[in-house]
């Protein structure tokens, strides 16, 4: 199973693709970077750059699923507009070339990479370092990606996963 795994922003859009290994614990990132649009750039221009992006990275990589970190609390309705947005983008790639698409809650990415729901970006980075067995750190944009699409991975393989039902597929 390869999974494409997506941390929304309309400025710099964290990707990632993970791969099952043959073992139940091993995974295999195949790639990862940032989508990144100029400050200048004005927000419809972002979501075509998105949304192309993602189309290329869906060409390029073939996953069978898409995963794609769920909605979070913003204080501020117009970051919270701009974010659905950029996720939207994302979710209309994959749906256009007819992919899977799941969602995680931000706390529970860290709770799965981590073991802890309120970890810092740092310690997700890290853990994904360690977990990937990657020879650097990735950018914090990426490193969330990379969790999204750990998380999701190991949700297929968990028992109590099964038993509780599937991740939230949209």
């Amino acid at each position: 199973m390869r999974a494409l795994a997506i941390d929304p922003s309309l400025r710099s859009t964290g990707w990632a693709v993970v791969e099952e290994g043959a073992r139940p614990d091993q995974f295999r990132a195949l790639g990862w970077g940032t989508i990144r649009n100029r400050p200048d750039l004005r927000q419809s221009w972002c979501l075509v750059e998105i949304r192309r992006r993602v189309l290329e990275l869906i060409e390029q990589h073939a996953p069978d699923t898409v995963a794609v970190e769920g909605v979070i609390f913003v204080q501020s309705y117009p970051t919270a507009i701009v974010l659905g947005a950029a996720r939207g983008a994302s979710l209309m790639a994959a749906a256009e070339r007819g992919l899977p698409i799941h969602e995680y809650a931000p706390r529970e990415v860290k709770q799965s990479v981590v073991g802890r729901g309120g970890a810092q970006k740092d310690q997700v980075a890290f853990m994904v370092r360690v977990l990937l067995g990657l020879s650097e750190t990735p950018s914090p944009d990426a490193a969330d990606a990379l969790a999204i699409g750990l998380t999701h991975l190991r949700s297929l393989r968990s028992p109590l996963r099964a038993a509780q039902g599937k991740a939230k597929e949209i």
